[in-house]
């Protein structure tokens, strides 16, 4: 089969796959969308329904539930949540694509992602959000100077398919980072992740939003926050981003705050509806094992 240009496959059809597709779609690239069961029937029935303002629209998205492995992209794009990384990457293990992009959090290293798809990997980290309501997404664009799609070759060097990728998200206008250590800058974000969500759920119920804006759960934020960041570095991780390294410095006081008016957000408040954060709460909790594997291999406790 020959391959188009910037002929791109989502492969997963949640809130991160559905913000990319529908922002290369509407730069004119050829975007296909790998979906199953309800989601997959939905796309094929309504297209990629979306929230702007207040209004439901709806975009026609070329959807598919197999996947051949002649079938082939210049790149795909692996947005599903870490707990289902592996299942994915090892659906991918035959397709002859030559760039695979996963866009999921990964606190240990590409050892087992590499085994899957050996050098066709491609790390990077998502710069949107959102969730999706009834089959209608609602997006969530965090302000461009605070996050960008980032991603970077293992190596560190910029390579040819990193210059491609640039062209490609200058293409659907779309912040983008080159990072030149992904390994350290993922673990850093599943510290992030961990600290901040985790506090979300307690003996596996989504705790209260009277409990979520107490000072004692802000503070279990910046607590676990500090613990972890101190132990990735005796772990010899490089913190990175390196403003994550303020953190470290800053008082509890001003850090409980901090915490405290971001757990009153509407972002917070939406995260906590049963309906996501059940789902959110199964990839924190493996984010959370596998970073205690990794810091335990290397013999420290946080």
């Amino acid at each position: 089969m020959s391959v188009k240009q910037n002929r791109i496959l989502i492969f997963g059809a949640g809130v991160i796959g559905s913000i990319y597709a529908i922002k290369f779609i509407e730069a004119g690239l050829d975007v296909t969308m790998f979906a199953r069961s309800n989601r997959f029937k939905t796309l094929k029935e309504n297209g990629l329904q979306y929230n702007e303002k207040g209004a439901v629209k709806s975009v026609k998205v070329n959807v598919i539930d197999t996947l051949e492995n002649d079938d082939v992209y210049d790149f795909i794009f692996v947005t599903v949540r870490y707990d289902r990384s592996e299942s994915a990457l090892l659906a991918l293990k035959d397709n002859q694509s030559k760039n695979i992009v996963t866009l999921i959090s990964n606190p240990i290293g590409f050892s087992s992602w590499l085994d899957m798809v050996g050098d066709r990997l491609l790390p990077a980290f998502p710069g949107v959000g959102g969730q999706i309501k009834e089959g209608i997404l609602y997006a969530r664009f965090p302000p461009k100077v605070l996050v960008a799609t980032t991603f970077g070759e293992i190596s560190g060097r910029v390579t040819e398919r990193v210059e491609n990728l640039v062209k490609l998200f200058k293409t659907a206008n779309l912040p983008y980072a080159i990072n030149k250590d992904m390994k350290a800058y993922l673990i850093t974000h599943a510290v992030s992740d961990v600290a901040m969500f985790s506090v979300l759920h307690f003996e596996n119920k989504i705790i209260d939003e009277k409990t979520a804006r107490t000072r004692k759960t802000a503070h279990q934020i910046t607590f676990t926050l500090k613990a972890y960041l101190r132990a990735i570095q005796k772990a010899g991780v490089t913190i990175n981003p390196s403003a994550f390294k303020m953190v470290l410095k800053c008082p509890d006081l001003i850090l409980d705050l901090f915490f405290m008016i971001w757990l009153r957000t509407k972002m917070v408040k939406d995260m906590m509806l049963p309906d996501y954060a059940s789902n959110a709460n199964n990839e924190i909790v493996q984010l959370n094992n596998d970073l205690l594997k990794f810091l335990s291999q290397n013999d420290i406790t946080p």
